[in-house]
């Protein structure tokens, strides 16, 4: 569902009860195939009477909100006024819920309507959901953000919402053929959801095109900063090293001809070696995120370890023997990491580094959720990121392009992404 969708709604060119019975048909044809979503009794019977509340409240086209009946989708760590929140886990659900998370209240105040909750790996970690990929039910959508990811890929909804703690958001987005947002840390607000690791986790969404996710951003952002001009191409770093040669050689063969095409199209390219410390960077991503996992799950695993998972129980017990000292050393390097990625676009005058989104496409099964090893510095450097399609592999499996701008330079990253949409899409404008 690209932005001209939400545009015809919001203009009146398309009626919502137009709208949601040609999404019910598609929704009920496929999703027994896809099992984006948490099942929901009567789902289409009370989206029709929120629907009806809404075309009451804005009869008049002119002060219609800007995602006037766009359909959204919220992975199930989220909490949402009318629903129950599993967070894909079996602890008792009456000890998960809490207040409606902000950026689900933000999207329902620019005319929003809530399709459902999306299944999510157990707590956002890696244990996988019953979820397939949209384009081939045989190959994993990706994790955590699982459901969300797919549910925008099937064609379900506008933009969905989901999180990343280490790359739960860019690799489903990459496997499912969808543009996906991280925003720089904390920019969208982490309220209203179940976390993992405060420290790393993000809030961020999907969507179909880039221009949706701009006027999602712009309803989603706590500080959104409309950019002045941005009509320069940006400069391109390609981030060499050990890093990068994480990336499968099919990857990093197919990375290399999107670099060519974006030469082609007029784009400055720079390869500069960082990273040289990367498994460093992975080393103590483990420290942070298992520490904050120990400690967000104390109480609900004292009580309640019988119903975790053996993945996650090996997370929690592995936070569990980590020191004070040891959790601060690694929260200082983090910093420092930040800082110097910060300074490395300074530095050799970049704008935006770009890299595989994943190690490749989607993998085969449905028992993991794939290698998050490209999207786990920027994350733990908390820049904002995002996933923009970028062809298929030879199987017809989606691949993406990662590209993450500096600290707070999201609107940049967005407007500066349109065109790179154009461009790896073939059209030369």
């Amino acid at each position: 569902m690209n932005y001209q969708l939400i545009e015809d709604l919001r203009y009146g060119r398309l009626t919502l009860p137009e709208f949601l019975a040609q999404v019910k048909t598609h929704f009920e044809e496929r999703e027994p195939s896809v099992l984006a979503f948490i099942p929901e009794e009567d789902r289409f019977t009370r989206i029709q009477n929120d629907a009806e509340e809404l075309m009451l409240r804005y009869q008049d086209l002119i002060k219609r909100p800007p995602l006037f009946g766009a359909l959204a989708a919220v992975k199930d760590i989220f909490h949402v006024n009318g629903f129950s929140t599993r967070a894909g886990s079996r602890v008792p659900s009456e000890l998960l819920q809490g207040q409606e998370a902000e950026s689900v209240s933000r999207l329902k105040a620019a005319g929003a309507l809530m399709l459902g909750k999306t299944v999510t790996t157990e707590f956002a970690y890696f244990s996988a959901g019953p979820t397939r990929n949209p384009h081939n039910p045989e190959h994993t959508p990706g994790g955590s953000s699982s459901g969300s990811a797919a549910a925008v890929a099937a064609g379900f909804c506008s933009v969905a919402m989901g999180t990343q703690t280490i790359g739960s958001i860019i690799r489903p987005a990459s496997f499912c053929g969808v543009v996906g947002l991280k925003p720089t840390y904390d920019r969208i607000s982490r309220e209203g959801v179940i976390p993992l690791s405060p420290s790393l986790d993000h809030v961020g969404f999907f969507t179909a095109d880039v221009e949706t996710a701009i006027h999602a951003s712009r309803a989603l952002y706590r500080d959104w900063d409309e950019p002045l001009s941005l009509e320069r191409k940006p400069i391109l770093g390609i981030p060499d090293g050990p890093y990068l040669a994480s990336a499968s050689d099919y990857a990093q063969s197919w990375f290399d001809t999107i670099c060519r095409s974006l030469a082609d199209a007029g784009y400055e390219l720079r390869r500069v070696q960082i990273m040289d410390d990367y498994e460093d960077i992975r080393t103590r991503n483990d420290v942070i995120l298992s520490a904050e996992a120990a400690q967000v799950h104390q109480g609900w695993f004292e009580n309640h370890k019988d119903l975790y998972s053996t993945t996650f129980t090996e997370l929690v017990q592995r936070g569990q023997s980590i020191t004070d000292p040891q959790y601060q050393t690694a929260l200082t390097a983090r910093d420092d990491f930040r800082a110097d990625i910060r300074r490395s676009f300074v530095e050799n005058d970049i704008d935006l580094w770009i890299c595989p989104s994943s190690v490749g496409a989607a993998p085969k099964g449905l028992d993991g959720t794939g290698d998050p090893a490209m999207n786990l510095p920027w994350t733990q450097a908390g820049l904002p990121v995002m996933n923009l399609p970028a062809g298929k592999n030879p199987d017809g499996l989606p691949m993406g392009l990662q590209v993450v701008a500096n600290w707070y330079k999201d609107e940049s990253l967005l407007f500066w992404a349109k065109n790179l949409e154009h461009t790896l899409a073939g059209d030369k404008r």
